[in-house]
């Protein structure tokens, strides 16, 4: 097969999807560009702070995206190529879209709140404590998960870790100009996207950020400390609208590389729905599904929308370009990814390895040095990494803060945000030491199953205010039908090896996703008795 036929398939699926379907649930749902936004309204310079529609959308994009769409897809292609295909595409536009679209608008129209708090406002206060823990157990997951496979690329690209060191200033540097001192965004971005590839060329040219895995840990537990206390506008922002455009220039150059190069896939469409690895045998259902993660769904997105987005979006008019924009090009992403690995028979090394390989081959078609191409994709994959490192750390801070909050506002030790990022980081770490490898399948699920519950929690709303819940309530079946498969899978394997503290985390976590399960299902149908005949208004 031809790689080029699946890029442009992708390309052209996904922008008719975004001009069709994400068309028609804008209008099913209402969006209203006349409503004040929660960053208007409630707007604080801190967390409420108005965007430009294409600076939300890099930080948004360069928020979700993180290693997710690039280290699923590779993983998940034991199973050959086509069935990663299939689901990346369908499930971007018809799960993924439709989830972090939803969660968005739920989020703005919940006065910016997160998906625990519209889950309180449509299912009970009991409902949004159970998703909270939930939502906190899976943020600490992203946490580990990420933080294991950065450490691994920085250490065996020492080159990659110099320059993202150098990336961080460049983007605090970005926002106070532009925050601060009132910069142009124009020229801002100039300067920035400048900066970066000299911090690029630097790294390439003297690689001074040389330490092993384990130090790396280290580093980054105590950048995304920093990065969780820090006002959003200082750090957050600037550093995922400026890692925006290391994507786009990622995918432009491996999309590039691929009309030029238009490899042939080595790898085999399909390998069967039972695959034997050193893990045992693994099953194309539901295990695709969830391995794919980022590429296809996520729940993370949710957090990511409610927690942080919705706060700076500055029309509902921007929510579709925003919400369901960002996650076909995430989709678009995983295909390259998917592409990078499926041309050769068989791909060795880390997820990250393996696709700077890949992409930066694809580049050589345009004079791009191999060795320098591979610097910049290892680059480009562990910024996105990192910005989810951060992003996810803050939101666990948020939503651990939120759940100790007492009715009448009160404060306590545990809602202070130095101490509610230091007991998150400090759980995240103890997951660390597992490696990648053994904690990944088990963010998967967790990741998969949050996209369940939100999908559930929005479902919940469009019944009570009286809109037609099918574009959610289908998707959330499927994943609910995958997740849970896969939870129970994974327990029994983490038993057979032994690994007894992700046994528990597993077991909590489906435990937790059928008793909340239970409560919606209810507290609707209390509500459908008790309110029968009652014209419910939209929120």
């Amino acid at each position: 097969m031809n790689s080029l036929v699946l890029l442009i398939l992708g390309a052209v699926l996904f922008l008719i999807a975004y001009a069709t379907y994400g068309a028609y649930l804008a209008r099913q749902w209402g969006l209203d560009p006349s409503r004040k936004t929660p960053a208007h309204e409630l707007y604080d310079g801190v967390d409420y702070v108005p965007a430009n529609r294409y600076v939300l959308l890099g930080h948004h994009f360069a928020s979700i995206a993180g290693a997710g769409p690039i280290a699923g897809p590779i993983q998940a292609a034991i199973f050959g190529w086509l069935p990663v295909y299939l689901w990346i595409v369908l499930g971007s536009i018809f799960v993924g879209g439709v989830h972090d679209f939803g969660s968005l608008l739920a989020s703005i129209r919940h006065r910016g709140k997160s998906i625990g708090e519209i889950i309180e406002a449509n299912i009970g206060t009991s409902g949004k404590k159970l998703f909270n823990i939930f939502a906190w157990l899976t943020l600490i997951l992203v946490v580990a998960a990420f933080a294991s496979i950065t450490a691994e690329a920085f250490a065996a690209t020492p080159a990659a870790g110099t320059a993202s060191v150098l990336f961080i200033f460049i983007a605090m540097l970005f926002g106070q100009l532009v925050y601060r001192r009132n910069a142009g965004l124009a020229v801002s971005t100039i300067i920035g996207v400048a900066l970066i590839f000299l911090s690029v060329w630097i790294g390439y040219r003297y690689p001074f950020m040389q330490f092993d895995k384990t130090s790396w840990q280290y580093i980054l537990l105590v950048y995304i400390f920093f990065a969780s206390v820090l006002p959003v506008w200082l750090l957050l922002q600037p550093r995922d609208y400026l890692n925006s455009f290391l994507l786009y220039a990622m995918l432009i150059g491996g999309a590039i590389g691929i009309i030029l190069m238009h490899p042939t896939l080595q790898l085999s469409p399909f390998k069967g729905f039972t695959v034997l690895t050193g893990a045992g045998a693994q099953y194309l259902f539901p295990m695709v599904f969830v391995t794919v993660a980022c590429g296809a769904c996520s729940g993370f997105h949710s957090l990511v929308g409610s927690g942080t987005t919705s706060k700076q979006l500055s029309s509902e008019n921007d929510a579709r370009f925003v919400g369901y924009g960002a996650m076909l090009i995430e989709g678009f992403l995983a295909i390259v990814a998917l592409i990078s690995v499926a041309y050769v028979s068989k791909a060795e090394g880390s997820p990250a390895e393996v696709f700077a390989n890949g992409v930066a081959e694809f580049m050589t078609s345009f004079g791009v040095p191999a060795d320098f191409g591979k610097v910049f994709i290892t680059l480009a994959f562990t910024a996105f990494a990192l910005t989810s490192l951060d992003t996810a750390t803050r939101l666990a801070r948020y939503i651990f803060q939120e759940y100790f909050e007492t009715e009448d506002g009160k404060r306590s030790l545990l809602t202070d945000k130095y101490v509610a990022t230091l007991i998150t980081i400090f759980v995240a770490y103890l997951l660390v030491t597992y490696g990648y490898q053994k904690i990944w399948p088990i963010f998967g699920s967790a990741n998969q199953l949050l996209s369940a519950l939100a999908l559930l929690a929005l479902t919940a709303w469009f019944v009570r205010t009286r809109r037609n819940p099918v574009m959610t309530f289908i998707p959330m079946i499927w994943m609910f039908a995958v997740t849970l498969s896969a939870t129970v899978l994974l327990m029994k394997n983490f038993y057979v090896a032994r690994n007894y503290v992700l046994v528990v985390l597993a077991a909590a976590l489906f435990v937790l996703a059928i008793i909340l399960m239970a409560v919606t299902y209810t507290t609707l149908k209390g509500a459908k008795k008790s309110e029968k005949g009652t014209t419910f208004k939209a929120g």
